[in-house]
């Protein structure tokens, strides 16, 4: 009895073992389907769970096993720049023995990361010696060789953690907006984000658009999500603005749980100060690819953005496509020196068409490196890296400007063990020289609708953007001829001159463009006659040299003089008196080489008295659009605001009459008029604008 005891106890034992071996292998395959289905979604936090997990229950004997699944643990760590656990993932794929040269490769990547550039250094000569032609890897050799030395030299950047903006999750790609950019627009997976659920690709909320807002004595508000249509449950992030500020586009991966994670672009118009839902910007008709962090052109013209599209240079490429009228046509690789068979994400531009973004292919300090692409005079792109404290060995990207001046705010995980994003300002001290602009209407409002092309004799020639309040800024160079020229459909053209000299200290140039619309007459202000008479006094000339500039800047223009007086006096007595007056000024003009032929001299007298425009009712508050200023309204007003309106009927106008002036011949046909090309020094009658 106790025999047969003895030996049924140990195979009791031995059955009991066994089913817990084969259960524990059911258990690991399922973790391991459950992986490869996340990780085939893109869903990497989830996949690393699940990999982790069969990792755990592989017994340390099967070495092969355990060393596979460390590196799909590796893989999805590095997908979520958790490079401290994909670092001893990759260790334990070496220490099983199912390392590559690529294994060597990424350990090199998650360490240069972590700022360990000497271990780096050592896996990329590794990862190099089995794969001696990889150009990534003998870039990434070098990197890491003087990565320390670029650390310690340093640039004159000045970066700060912004607390204000950051939460205890993930906050990113900042971008300002405004006429004063006292907004500022990111990205953040913190607790108020919208959804309940967890991203399987992070292990955090899905993310939402924040904003804050800066104060009159520069203080930022307390963020607060997008409580509109934009912000789903879904992702949401990475935001750009239209020139106008009438736009928002940014990236969304919305949620099917049994598809890829495909990034699109979508766009986000406002209304009433809100932001509406967004919807998806065509792009292309591939399907299977990714498009994220959209980023607009300076002119307006371009949407770039990242994307792994078939024809690209490797891994993620920046990439570009026109825009036109709403829609988009032909997408563009940016090709080398920008992309890489790396990563080339985050397109942003500064006003002044400089090109930031970022890179893992172009060496560095480790991660994601910010990179500066400008065109130089041979129309290529040329890179500079910023170095540190810009770049860190973690991932930097995400550049924001506050207009032409070199500071902002971008995002960095440097210094984040589980790698999560958090945004930092940015200052680059320099001496800047910029024109500050406004188009508005002569005796009007803004024109947001203008636009403003500017010429140098050093080549530049460019489209700037308008503003919603009708500003524009654009950074100029020191010892370069600039002409601006704004126009406006249904308004004659503006023309300003410029010569840049070099200064020791910043300086913003201010210049006003003030149109005259070509549909209603248009005041001609501070023009003076001595008293009951026609003849001009000195005083007036500086308004009528102006007029004179008007009419040489616009050729084709044709003009109705007019003069109008207020409704003192006879009748015929003041249509007598208005036409000397527009007699006057016509003569003026015509001595100052305006053709006659151009100008037709009108004395209403009385016969026309103001009709008021809205802009005038800011000014007097008693009087409302549209009024008409009669004898008989006026004579109902207490006697200073009668003289008030008198005044504003004492006045000289001029409205156009014909736009073709000159552009026709004598059978009716247009005239060639050949391009003018452009001299040396910048003659403003003989330079072409290239108008798009």
């Amino acid at each position: 009895m106790s025999y047969k005891k003895h030996l049924h106890q140990p195979s009791a034992l031995l059955l009991m073992l066994c089913a817990v071996m084969v259960l524990a292998g059911c258990g690991v395959e399922r973790n391991i389907k459950k992986g490869e289905k996340f990780l085939a979604l893109g869903e990497y936090y989830d996949a690393a769970v699940q990999f982790k997990t069969a990792y755990q229950r592989t017994p340390p004997k099967d070495r092969p096993s355990r060393g596979r699944l460390a590196a799909r643990m590796a893989l999805c760590y590095d997908r979520i720049a958790s490079s401290q656990r994909a670092v001893a993932a990759y260790r334990n794929v070496i220490r099983y023995k199912q390392d590559n040269g690529e294994t060597h490769r990424r350990l090199a990547d998650n360490l240069m990361r972590t700022g360990s550039y000497r271990e780096a250094e050592k896996e990329y000569q590794l990862a190099l010696d089995s794969m001696p032609d990889d150009r990534l890897l003998a870039d990434g050799l070098r990197a890491a060789s003087t990565a320390a030395a670029a650390k310690e030299r340093g640039s004159k950047y000045v970066v700060r953690r912004m607390d204000v903006f950051n939460s205890r999750r993930q906050d990113y790609s900042p971008m300002l907006y405004g006429d004063h950019f006292q907004q500022l627009y990111f990205t953040s997976t913190r607790n108020e984000a919208q959804g309940d659920e967890l991203s399987g690709i992070t292990g955090v909320k899905p993310g939402d658009i924040f904003f804050s807002e800066k104060d009159d004595k520069g203080k930022w508000s307390n963020p607060q999500p997008i409580e509109t249509g934009l912000n789903t449950v879904a992702d949401e992030g990475t935001p750009a603005f239209s020139a106008d500020g009438r736009e928002m586009y940014i990236t969304q991966c919305l949620t099917d749980p049994s598809y890829p994670r495909y990034a699109q672009i979508a766009v986000s118009s406002r209304s009433d100060a809100a932001w509406g839902k967004a919807t998806k910007l065509e792009i292309s008709r591939d399907s299977l690819s990714s498009f994220a962090h959209p980023a607009l052109s300076p002119d307006g013209n371009w949407l770039y953005f990242t994307s792994d599209m078939p024809g690209g240079k490797g891994g993620l490429d920046i990439w570009r496509v026109r825009l036109i009228g709403g829609t988009t046509g032909g997408v563009e690789n940016l090709g080398e020196p920008i992309n890489t068979p790396g990563d080339e994400m985050f397109p942003t531009f500064r006003p002044n068409g400089d090109l930031y973004f970022s890179s893992n292919g172009h060496g560095g300090l480790g991660g994601l490196d910010i990179l500066i692409a400008k065109v130089g005079n041979d129309r290529r792109y040329h890179l500079e890296h910023p170095s540190y404290p810009l770049n860190s060995q973690g991932d930097d990207f995400g550049m924001t400007f506050e207009g032409v001046h070199n500071r902002g705010f971008f995002s960095s995980n440097r210094g984040d063990g589980r790698g999560w994003d958090h945004i930092y300002s940015f200052e680059l001290p320099e001496v800047v020289q910029t024109i500050k602009g406004w188009v508005y209407e002569m005796d009007g409002y803004e024109l947001p609708a203008a636009q403003v092309f500017i010429v140098g004799n050093d080549g530049t020639n460019r489209k700037l953007a308008v503003k919603g309040d009708g500003s524009f800024e654009q950074e100029i160079q020191p010892g370069v001829s600039y002409i601006l020229l704004a126009t406006c459909n249904g308004f004659l053209n503006h023309k300003e001159e410029l010569r840049v000299s070099p200064v020791d200290e910043s300086k913003e140039y201010t210049l006003q463009f003030p149109l005259a619309s070509i549909r209603v007459p248009v005041l001609i202000d501070n023009i003076f006659y001595d008293f009951d008479k026609a003849t001009l006094r000195p005083e007036s000339e500086k308004a009528l040299d102006g007029l004179v500039n008007l009419l040489n800047e616009n050729p084709n223009v044709t003009i109705e003089l007019s003069a109008h007086t207020d409704y003192i006096g006879s009748a015929e007595y003041n249509k007598r008196l208005s036409q000397r007056r527009a007699d006057a000024v016509v003569a003026y003009l015509t001595a100052h080489g305006i053709a006659a032929d151009r100008l037709t001299p009108v004395g209403y007298g009385k016969e026309r008295p103001k009709t008021i425009r809205r802009k005038l009712t800011e000014k007097y508050p008693w009087l409302k659009e549209d009024d008409v200023l009669t004898e008989a309204f006026i004579r109902k007003l207490d006697k200073e605001k009668q003289e008030t309106a008198n005044q504003l009927n004492r006045r000289t106008e001029f409205s156009v009459l014909r736009t073709t002036y000159g552009m026709f011949d004598e059978k009716g046909n247009l005239k060639q008029q050949p391009k003018p090309k452009p001299k040396p020094e910048l003659d403003p009658d003989e330079y072409e604008f290239i108008i798009e």
